[in-house]
């Protein structure tokens, strides 16, 4: 179980069940009317569109000769990821200028795949507030790794 949950923590648990199904030979549509749900609902939970609540996660379990707890465990670690991306999704713009992303779409610039550009431009051109902000939303270690990185890279960031 331990390995099964740490090589997929942060995947939703319906993706895991697909993939279980289709290892096994089993068909959704069978497999629902098995641990008496409607077909429609695992359906939607394999492509990651519904959670598992608890008491049908326990069906899972016994129906895939899982560990007990395993589906739920899977689900608590998704759902934690996604609050996590959902808290840090990006800077305080109330402190950061627009002006600072003149050349592209503030709204759309991916903060974690760009954090190099992005820390790099403000610490440029920011203020002290507006560095400030970028440090707490990056944390220090991975402010200063951007800012030590190779500097010759021009910044590039999502265009509009």
């Amino acid at each position: 179980m331990n390995s099964l949950i740490f090589k997929y923590k942060g995947i939703h648990p319906g993706i895991i069940l697909e993939r279980e199904l289709k290892k096994r030979s089993f068909k959704k549509r069978p497999f629902a009317l098995t641990v008496d749900e409607y077909p429609q609902v695992i359906n939607d939970i394999t492509k990651g569109k519904r959670n598992i609540p608890i008491p049908l996660a326990l069906k899972i379990e016994k129906e895939l000769e899982l560990e007990e707890g395993t589906i739920v465990l899977l689900q608590s670690y998704y759902d934690i990821e996604k609050e996590k991306s959902r808290i840090q999704s990006s800077p305080d713009f109330s402190i950061l200028r627009k002006s600072l992303f003149w050349d592209t779409n503030i709204n759309e610039i991916d903060w974690n795949k760009h954090y190099k550009s992005v820390i790099n431009r403000v610490f440029e051109r920011g203020n002290e507030k507006e560095k400030k902000e970028i440090e707490r939303f990056y944390g220090k270690r991975k402010t200063e790794i951007a800012l030590n990185s190779d500097k010759t890279k021009p910044m590039q960031l999502h265009q509009k």
